[in-house]
């Protein structure tokens, strides 16, 4: 009888301690984009995004430029030289066509490289909000869909880095 009392203050205790847990939610989406730094990756990303742009701008006016060559001059070439230009003008055109999907992915790892220190620096800030606060879990708005009631911590994460609160639509809870 003792040992079936003992189990069930164990258990009691047990569930009185999980029920006692804090949990809060946050859009780290959001917090970068309200980073300062965030501002200055932005830039340097529609910087990169530019000259990705303009040097697909440029293989396709040199395309252009020796197709018109090719054209105005194929009725003086020898037909071996004809065949090397003809090459060429093939590969500078697969070249170009496959120019947007190298650039699209170029363009994503820089963007990558350029998120990933303010990501680390966000989750920092989360972890010391949530250990200062006693939270036991702190849930990303945008991977839950259904969970318990908890606390939007945007609001003291926002404090911890030193970014002033700016007015906006609250996260609502889940």
């Amino acid at each position: 009888m003792k040992k079936v009392f003992v189990v069930a203050a164990m258990t009691l205790s047990i569930f009185g301690a999980s029920a006692q847990q804090k949990i809060g939610y946050i859009s780290t989406d959001e917090l970068i984009g309200v980073m300062p730094e965030a501002e200055k990756a932005d830039a340097e990303l529609k910087e990169y995004q530019a000259s990705l742009a303009q040097q697909g701008q440029d293989m396709m006016r040199d395309l252009n430029d020796k197709d018109s060559l090719f054209v105005r001059d194929s009725a003086k070439l020898s037909p071996s030289m004809k065949e090397i230009k003809k090459n060429e003008l093939i590969s500078l055109y697969q070249r170009v066509q496959n120019w947007n999907q190298q650039a699209q992915d170029m363009y994503q790892q820089e963007t990558q490289k350029k998120i990933a220190p303010l990501r680390t620096k966000a989750l920092d800030a989360i972890r010391a909000v949530a250990k200062e606060n006693g939270y036991s879990y702190i849930l990303d708005v945008n991977a839950v869909i259904v969970g318990p009631p908890g606390d939007d911590v945007i609001a003291l994460v926002k404090k911890k880095m030193g970014i002033k609160e700016t007015p906006g639509s609250p996260l609502k809870k889940p």
